[in-house]
């Protein structure tokens, strides 16, 4: 049988058989590295994702510690020192401050300063028409000539009668009664002088002068107005340099408050700005109705950059204390009282009950329960409680103490 008919056949000679075995071999070890290949793929696609996951679950076990752990930040109890500075809410007011009224009765005629102006001692700032007033000096001087008139008619008189007596013509009791008259005129006369002086003097104050030197902070009149002498202000003048400045401070810090003592007053509109003044007097004395010492500060003003009536913040510096202080962010309220929390060296937090003292603003002084220099947790959450463990970020230093009552 041929070649081509075995292969019709499918049947292959003995020769072919092996060959065609071996490529069966071949394929078969072919498909066994094959598989063995994509077996080894898997199983590093596989390992690769345990690896993740476990790598993901140590980060998140990581994630999940770091955000358990308690975070504070501390400080460190120290004395109050000579850093405490009492700050008062003040109003700035002129050295000297007048209301200028007229004293004549009139109509203004003319004024010559105006708000804003700066006058000397003695200078003109109006003038008053006094029609009535002129008046009145015309007539009062006519009167002072009719009594001088009538002096000189009693002078001659007496002395005619004087004469007359000595000649036993007229009795002593007619002398006498010449002698009165005389003096009646005399004393008529003087009263008419004084009247006229002081018709005079209210003339003078036709023309209305400053008082002292200062500012015109107010003009309340115009030209045409009806004047009156009822008290009514024409002008308010100020004196700019010193300023004054009156606070109230509270009886718990009223001991330490001595005359001459500096001051530092700031304005909150003049940034970067201060103006140092001293205590001029205290009222030595505590007001029983708001339980405060009034407290009179002079502040030079020599450049006029502070205006009177301004508002201000005035900074005592007071006397050193001894006493220990704590920021008042780390005070705790509970209901068993007031508390801190300390933390010790392992980072444990013990809450300390502590007695207050007067409240700075800032800082509050602690009288019991502190001894210093511990470690205390700013600004503490309600659920801390007894023996935590926390973490310090960072141990904040106490900055100067700002009484602020």
């Amino acid at each position: 049988m041929s070649h081509e008919s075995h292969s019709q056949l499918a049947i292959h000679p003995v020769e072919t058989e092996g060959g065609e075995l071996l490529q069966r071999r071949q394929v078969a070890r072919r498909v066994r590295i094959a598989a063995i290949v994509v077996l080894l793929l898997l199983a590093a696609g596989a390992a690769r994702t345990v690896i993740s996951r476990m790598s993901n679950a140590r980060t998140l076990e990581a994630g999940a510690r770091e955000s358990a752990a308690l975070y504070v930040k501390t400080t460190t109890v120290g004395k109050a020192g000579a850093v405490q500075t009492l700050v008062l809410p003040g109003t700035l007011q002129g050295f000297v401050q007048s209301p200028v009224a007229a004293r004549a009765g009139g109509y203004l005629k003319r004024w010559t300063r105006d708000i804003g102006a700066r006058v000397q001692k003695g200078e003109l700032l109006a003038e008053i028409e006094t029609p009535e007033l002129d008046q009145q000096l015309t007539q009062a001087i006519a009167a002072r000539q009719q009594m001088a008139s009538s002096l000189d008619l009693a002078r001659t008189t007496a002395d005619r009668w004087e004469a007359l007596r000595k000649r036993d013509a007229v009795s002593q009791q007619e002398l006498e009664e010449r002698r009165s008259g005389y003096a009646q005129a005399r004393a008529n006369l003087a009263a008419a002088d004084a009247n006229v002086e002081r018709l005079r003097e209210l003339t003078a104050f036709k023309r209305v002068v400053a008082p002292f030197a200062g500012v015109i902070t107010r003009r309340n009149v115009d030209i045409g107005d009806l004047i009156d002498t009822s008290g009514k202000p024409l002008f308010l003048l100020a004196q700019t340099d010193p300023l004054r400045v009156y606070v109230n401070v509270p009886q718990s810090y009223a001991q330490l408050v001595r005359v001459g003592q500096p001051v530092v007053v700031t304005q909150a509109e003049l940034q970067g700005r201060s103006f140092r003044g001293q205590v001029a007097r205290t009222a030595a004395s505590i007001d029983a109705g708001s339980r405060t010492m009034q407290v009179e500060i002079a502040l030079p003003n020599r450049d006029g950059t502070l205006l009177p009536g301004a508002f201000v913040q005035v900074a005592l510096a007071l006397a050193p204390s001894a006493t220990l202080s704590v920021p008042a962010n780390a005070l705790m309220f509970r209901g068993d009282g007031t508390r801190v929390a300390i933390v010790d060296s392992s980072g444990k937090v013990h809450l300390q009950p502590v007695r207050l003292g007067r409240n700075f603003g800032e800082t509050v002084e602690v009288l019991e329960g502190l001894q210093g220099n511990e470690k205390l947790v700013l600004n503490p959450s309600d659920s801390l409680a007894e023996g935590d463990q926390v973490q310090v970020t960072a141990d904040t230093p106490q900055r100067p103490v700002k009484v602020v009552p």
